[in-house]
């Protein structure tokens, strides 16, 4: 990792990343009932030590981190500690990402009102932080389309405030294609276009989010390898493609770090990144994806610090901001 570069996570679910202890916290204060009663007791029920049999499993991890999200306060609260917890990390930017229905279904609240506290508590994290944070909103596709109608519409509450949409969830089952009038109303609504897809699905799954979504971005997107001329279209397009090496593997979508296909990537002259997914989920920060994972994964140094150039190049910000973010990092101490 270069610190003379910008450290940018662009690929962060703020409702995958709940700390143990506001896990806890929150359960005895709204009378959750949680396996486990210490941060240790807790730990195997939320976080991943080893693969599991396919995204579906890690995804259960997330059960209890919305489980205790019993009011809007709680909401507020998990978005502002997310961004505590970047700027503790060394962050200097960082795109978070919910889904407000998935925060919402669990004790019936409303998912405008989750999106309203939500923005709240990232504004509080900004402000006491000073951390550079833009927000995505995500329509859980697994819910179904006219769940994500809904949701679509709650984000849309706060639209001024949101930079881009995500579609996430189970790709197979739920293809892209379901969703384009969704995604259409977020493209007039100024929003820019990411898409989880090429994770748990195929190259076709990237294909999709591009045509059908107008994805400009794909979250995840390593199956994309098995399509020569899908790396020419990212290539000559210049989609990024926000890449997550831990969970990659915890996923079992993967058979291994050191058969992540992001070297590939990256020698293909994709602007691949490297993010955290869901770091509580995972045990990791970002510090440890470039630290651990990447060398582990046969990146150079040469080639991280080009996913660390490719993570600002495709970021959610306007130019001056990006150059801003460059200059301030050029003159940040060794």
């Amino acid at each position: 990792m270069d610190r003379s570069l910008p450290l940018i996570d662009l690929h962060r679910h703020l409702d995958g990343n709940v700390r143990l202890a506001t896990i806890l916290e929150l359960g005895d204060r709204h009378g959750v009932r949680l396996p486990g009663a210490t941060l240790e007791a807790l730990r195997p029920h939320v976080q991943v030590t080893g693969v599991m049999a396919d995204l579906s499993s890690w995804l259960s991890k997330l059960h209890w981190m919305t489980a205790v999200l019993a009011d809007l306060d709680a909401c507020r609260r998990i978005a502002r500690e997310n961004v505590e917890d970047a700027h503790r990390e060394g962050l200097d930017y960082v795109e978070l990402r919910f889904s407000p229905l998935f925060m919402a279904k669990p004790h019936g609240l409303d998912p405008a009102a989750v999106v309203a506290a939500v923005l709240e508590g990232i504004e509080e994290g900004r402000l006491s932080t000073g951390l550079k944070v833009k927000v995505i909103g995500i329509l859980s596709r697994t819910h179904g389309v006219a769940d994500c109608t809904a949701e679509l519409e709650a984000l849309l509450t706060g639209a001024d405030r949101i930079v881009a949409l995500d579609l996430a969830g189970d790709e197979k089952r739920w293809p892209a294609r379901l969703f384009l009038d969704h995604f259409r109303r977020g493209r007039e609504a100024g929003w820019a276009i990411t898409a989880h897809a090429g994770e748990a699905d195929g190259a076709a799954s990237i294909w999709s989010a591009i045509r059908d979504l107008g994805a400009t971005r794909i979250g995840h997107g390593i199956r994309a390898v098995d399509d020569p001329d899908l790396l020419v279209h990212l290539r000559e397009r210049r989609i990024g493609l926000e890449v997550n090496l831990t969970s990659n593997v915890q996923t079992n979508s993967v058979p291994s770090i050191g058969e992540h296909p992001m070297k590939r990537l990256l020698s293909e002259g994709i602007l691949a990144t490297i993010n955290t997914d869901d770091p509580v989920i995972s045990g990791i920060d970002l510090d440890y994806e470039y630290r651990v994972a990447a060398p582990a994964a046969g990146l150079s140094p040469g080639e991280i610090r080009t996913a660390q150039r490719n993570a600002l190049e495709i970021a959610f910000l306007p130019e001056d901001e990006k150059a801003s973010l460059l200059l301030a990092a050029s003159r940040r101490k060794p």
